[in-house]
């Protein structure tokens, strides 16, 4: 679950940041099994005691991460882990964004793991790493402008540049100064929606579309969220932003994030289990990954 809120790395931790949310009664059970997932609802009423099924924290409307339909990767990749685990997938679908998962799901006991969390999210346990995500450049692939970093002199020829606030993205931006160059732009993406105590998301498919139809000649924007929609269109390009930024007092600005799944502190017998499945499993979810474009790196070694 590629956000920013509260924490720039992926929606889940966001989770980034994405970020970046059991055995029922009868007749909920058997719903369950014929459709393999339930909502928050009818999760409240469960408890955590069926070993035979994975039990996964997901956002019904947030692609191209999560979906009620399950299309989202992040949905495929938590079928991969369950088979590893020799259990049947049971997505609890929540409403909210992801980035509330571990808050509002997750603590509260309705599911069991989260796909796609930073590998640093000190509120769970996490899992080691399967991937490591970065942010990318998108670029239409007839630009006259050449940028593979912000180091390149063509960065400030762009104009407007989207990003998501609160990202890395922008705080190199607003190293380059060109903050209040491109902010109204940015703001636009959500149809300046009031972002004073609530989490609004800029739309991905927005956001590369623009690019796409030459309103905008750049955005910056993490792969996993944004990899689907270049992918679709022939037009477009994805460059891999280095990680060796800087801010203007020196201090280091992550732009790429180890992702790992995440479990309760507690459940540390589950943990267990996904780090032996991992590398039975890991195969397939790099087949997931590569499908939806999302360039991708080995996770680093632990320091």
């Amino acid at each position: 679950m590629a956000e920013e809120f509260e924490n720039a790395g992926s929606r889940q931790t966001a989770s980034h940041a994405l970020q970046i949310a059991a055995a029922l009664g009868v007749s909920l059970l058997a719903l369950a099994v014929c459709h393999s997932s339930k909502s928050e609802e009818a999760a409240s009423a469960s408890t955590p005691t069926d070993n035979t099924v994975l039990r996964v924290c997901a956002t019904a409307k947030e692609l191209p991460y999560s979906a009620s339909d399950e299309s989202g990767f992040e949905n495929k990749i938590a079928k991969v882990l369950a088979e590893g685990l020799g259990r049947k997938v049971q997505f609890v679908w929540s409403q909210k964004p992801a980035i509330y998962a571990v808050r509002d799901q997750l603590d509260k006991n309705l599911c069991d793991v989260i796909i796609g969390t930073d590998t640093s999210d000190e509120r769970v346990l996490t899992s080691k790493p399967y991937y490591r995500a970065a942010y990318v450049f998108i670029q239409r692939k007839d630009s006259p402008l050449k940028i593979d970093s912000f180091d390149s002199p063509d960065i400030i020829k762009a104009h407007p540049i989207g990003f998501v606030q609160g990202t890395p993205a922008e705080t190199m931006i607003t190293k380059l100064d060109l903050y209040n160059d491109n902010i109204n732009y940015v703001s636009s993406l959500t149809d300046f929606k009031d972002k004073r105590n609530s989490y609004t998301r800029i739309p991905p498919e927005r956001m590369v579309g623009e690019v796409a139809s030459q309103k905008s000649e750049l955005a910056i924007g993490f792969a996993p969220e944004v990899a689907r929609y270049v992918k679709a269109n022939d037009a477009l390009k994805l460059t891999v932003i280095p990680d060796n930024n800087v801010r203007s007092d020196g201090a280091p600005v992550p732009f790429h994030f180890d992702q790992s799944f995440a479990v309760r502190k507690g459940d540390k017998d589950l943990m267990i289990a996904i780090d032996a499945a991992l590398p039975k499993v890991q195969g397939k979810i790099d087949g997931v990954l590569k499908d939806e474009g999302i360039p991708f790196e080995a996770p680093q070694p632990p320091t």
